[in-house]
């Protein structure tokens, strides 16, 4: 009689990011701040131990092209004081302001097995996770290639011309940026089975949409109230983003 045997992912998920963090920790260029490490191995276990290697791999693609984007010409972005704090390492701040709404998702997967399993609420929640990574991808690129690269630099809610890195801002160039970016980690989720071609679709709608919503936010309500900080916001960005890719998933198909 043959045996087969598998492994707990749960086991799996502590020691890979054990791993992987203890090689980005000697790492000379730090992607994350010591305490941004420690919430990074968290979010990794919690994703793998849920979603397994295909939602790892999202999320895996979303740190590493957003630390490269947020990387683009950092030298001029400091000198003109619209750069990433801490030369773009992300701390634990961060992690969670661009995950929360993704780890929530994973975690609601888990839920809907544990209660017996409904393929609706499932693959909703799954779409809904692609869709807050596309989401955050999207905003970063156009954020940091506007900044990097912006020629003419517009206010979302007049179209008025504004410095770059004002809050609120937007650019062409910025703007083509992260739709590219919200697609390519949208192909990302359909490539590892997490959705369908048609969730791609909706992942770049949603992204588009909360990416300029979140612009019209920083222009208006950021600069307004001091506990709008960057992080909640991009809670607020990724919040929009899952839940509009979701409700565009329902009205498709009339649910």
């Amino acid at each position: 009689m043959l045996y087969t045997y598998s492994l707990n992912p749960w086991l799996i998920a502590v020691g890979l990011n054990t791993v992987l963090l203890a090689i980005a920790w000697i790492v000379p260029k730090k992607l994350l701040t010591p305490a941004g490490f420690f919430h990074a191995w968290g979010l990794g276990v919690l994703i793998w131990g849920t979603l397994g290697w295909q939602g790892y791999l999202v999320v895996m693609f979303y740190f590493l092209v957003g630390s490269v984007v947020t990387r683009i010409k950092l030298k001029e972005k400091e000198t003109e004081g619209i750069a990433e704090k801490r030369s773009g390492a992300r701390g634990p701040e961060n992690v969670w302001g661009s995950a929360l709404t993704g780890a929530l998702c994973a975690l609601g997967t888990l839920l809907v097995s544990e209660w017996g399993g409904n393929w609706l609420i499932a693959s909703l929640l799954l779409l809904g996770y692609v869709a807050s990574f596309s989401t955050k991808l999207s905003d970063t690129c156009a954020s940091e290639v506007g900044k990097a690269y912006g020629k003419r630099t517009f206010l979302i809610t007049n179209f008025q011309p504004v410095p770059r890195g004002t809050e609120g801002a937007v650019s062409l160039e910025g703007t083509l940026a992260g739709v590219v970016a919200s697609g390519a980690i949208a192909f990302v989720g359909w490539g590892v089975g997490l959705i369908d071609l048609l969730g791609v679709v909706f992942c770049i709608i949603a992204a588009f949409i909360a990416t300029n919503l979140e612009s019209v936010i920083g222009a208006t309500l950021q600069t307004k109230f001091d506990w709008l900080t960057n992080e909640l916001v991009n809670v607020l960005n990724t919040l929009i983003g899952a839940i509009a890719a979701i409700l565009l998933a329902l009205l498709w198909y009339q649910i």
